[in-house]
């Protein structure tokens, strides 16, 4: 395969989803009847991209299969396995996705062996880990987005709960105040999600009853009304306390690293990921929640969050940097009158169009491709040298050199 392709990517339906936002980048100007969560681009085996390949479909999975090196290059085939080692997301997210962390590499190939030795089928609703691989993961702001992403410094926390003082978890706030690192505040959070139902609803219930004269004017005591209205009686009502609470502003893009509490609260986004689909979660979800497989991988070091802006590269093309060995993303602005050229050296190219309209040629074949809003392609390794024209902002997702 060595030809520049359109993409056509699956559309995941989940809860949290928005109604409009995936639908209007797609050109699809009417809400839909279901919520809209994420459009897949790439070749994870739950829903791979369909290849318009000599005149038909074929999925992207598949392809590389048949020809690994000439999609994926001759380093990145014989470093993966000869497999895509990233998932290329948009997601939408109107409602708060559920409280998470991500293993790292050894213990997705622990969890994922002891799992599959206990004989737990990989779709059964207590499944942990439903595959072997670790997923760092990095989400750049489309539109204004919020999210929750490690733990704050635990001075901060105990002034935050200070405002509120829930009075069933002052035990456990003193215990806190006695012990300002790491196990403490392991200790803490293992024992707010060991709180039985009926205490778990009587904190968050007298939490927020004292924060409804705050919530207009504090963004931490908003979201945790937001939160409430959603997941009541969720202990996970309390990770704005516990966690850094970040807006990210179109452009900007953050990493989280394996380990890391997290949760996306509201926002459309680029996501870009290793291609995994292990999820450990730990509040504001109906699904199962592991707390001790939970508290194995979580990382109770207090951080700041470093929001990352994109390097310019050459040409119109902005980088963002990423500890990640799987993936590397990227923002191209073209602009008429001016055009955007390959480097030689590459592997595969994913991209999606988010504004404008573009056209891709391939240098030495002399063939086009027009690639407006919503559209994406797949450049394989073997096109050898590309450019695009036209008025345009494309995210493209690559592996590192």
């Amino acid at each position: 395969m060595d030809k520049i392709c359109l993409l056509k990517n699956t559309v995941q339906e989940y809860a949290w989803g928005s109604f409009t936002a995936i639908p209007e980048l797609l050109g699809n100007e009417h809400p839909q009847d279901r919520p809209q969560a994420e459009l897949w681009m790439g070749a994870h085996p739950k829903a791979p991209s369909m290849v318009e390949w000599l005149g038909h479909q074929e999925p992207l999975d598949k392809l590389i299969e048949k020809y690994p090196q000439e999609i994926l290059g001759k380093a990145a085939a014989a470093r993966f396995d000869n497999k895509l080692p990233y998932l290329f997301k948009v997601l939408a997210a109107a409602k708060p996705l559920s409280l998470q962390a991500h293993p790292s590499r050894n213990q997705a190939e622990e969890g994922f062996c002891r799992e599959n030795d206990l004989g737990i089928p990989l779709n059964a609703p207590n499944r942990n880990y439903k595959d072997d691989n670790h997923k760092p993961e990095c989400i750049c702001a489309l539109t204004p987005f919020w999210a929750l992403n490690g733990f704050r410094n635990i001075p901060e926390i105990l002034s935050l709960f200070d405002l509120i003082s829930p009075s069933g978890l002052q035990n456990q706030l003193n215990h806190l105040r006695q012990n300002q690192n790491p196990r403490g505040l392991k200790q803490f959070f293992q024992a707010l999600m060991a709180l039985a139902p009926d205490i778990q609803k009587q904190v968050t219930d007298e939490s927020i009853a004292k924060i409804k004269g705050q919530a207009e004017e504090n963004s931490i005591f908003k979201w945790m009304k937001l939160l409430s209205n959603e997941y009541p009686a969720d202990i996970g009502i309390f990770s704005p306390i516990l966690l850094n609470l970040i807006c990210l502003h179109p452009g900007e893009a953050m990493f989280l690293p394996a380990g890391e509490l997290h949760a996306y609260l509201e926002g459309m986004g680029i996501e870009l990921m290793a291609n995994s689909d292990n999820v450990l979660r730990g509040g504001l979800t109906p699904k199962h929640i592991d707390v001790q497989a939970l508290l194995s991988v979580l990382n109770f070091v207090e951080r700041e969050i470093a929001i990352v802006t994109p390097q310019l590269k050459n040409n119109g093309e902005k980088v963002y940097p990423s500890p990640a060995d799987e993936f590397v993303l990227s923002v191209l602005t073209v602009e008429k009158g001016m055009t955007y050229e390959s480097s030689v050296n590459r592997s595969i190219e994913l991209m999606i169009c988010t504004e404008g309209e573009s056209i891709f040629g391939d240098i030495d074949r002399e063939e086009k491709i027009s690639c407006d809003r919503g559209t994406s392609v797949i450049i394989p390794a073997a096109v050898k040298r590309y450019k695009i024209e036209g008025s345009a902002t494309l995210y493209k997702a690559t592996v590192p050199s």
